[in-house]
């Protein structure tokens, strides 16, 4: 499953760019968020591995991100995997004749399971309402100084 989600941030790219490339910044737009763990590579560069672990309630999951390009600050592309998909995202930042930043990002999911691959083929909403609500968490987080880990 293949889509796109667009946001305007009300802020210079270099503002954004700047909250964007910090791993202690991640805990006030992605919910859930429990710790980071870096693995191999330099933090932030191509290559470089971390782990994401979250907690849902009761749901417990480790995610393990790979950077595959880090040309910020036009673009930041990392490959997500965890039990069951494989999601490759492609993040684009590009100026607008305000000053303020179009944040693109480009999700591919690709189910590793068939538990996955049936809930990608009868819920792809969901997914697209999570990525929906990670970017509004950022732009608020950029914007009004807003924190999900105070919440």
């Amino acid at each position: 499953m293949q889509y796109k989600t667009e946001i305007l941030i009300k802020k210079p790219i270099a503002e954004v760019i700047k909250k964007m490339n910090s791993t202690e910044n991640m805990k006030h737009w992605q919910e859930g968020l429990v710790s980071t763990e870096h693995i191999s590579g330099v933090p932030g560069e191509f290559g470089a591995k971390m782990k994401l672990n979250y907690s849902f309630g009761k749901r417990k999951m480790e995610i393990l991100e790979t950077i595959t390009k880090q040309n910020f600050p036009d673009e930041f592309h990392a490959t997500y995997t965890t039990k069951g998909v494989r999601n490759i995202q492609e993040n684009h930042f590009e100026s607008t004749k305000d000053g303020y930043t179009k944040w693109i990002a480009k999700n591919e999911f690709q189910p590793t399971t068939f538990v996955m691959s049936t809930m990608l083929f009868l819920m792809p909403r969901a997914f697209k309402k999570q990525t929906k609500t990670y970017m509004t968490n950022f732009k608020n987080f950029v914007e009004q100084g807003t924190s999900v880990s105070n919440a």
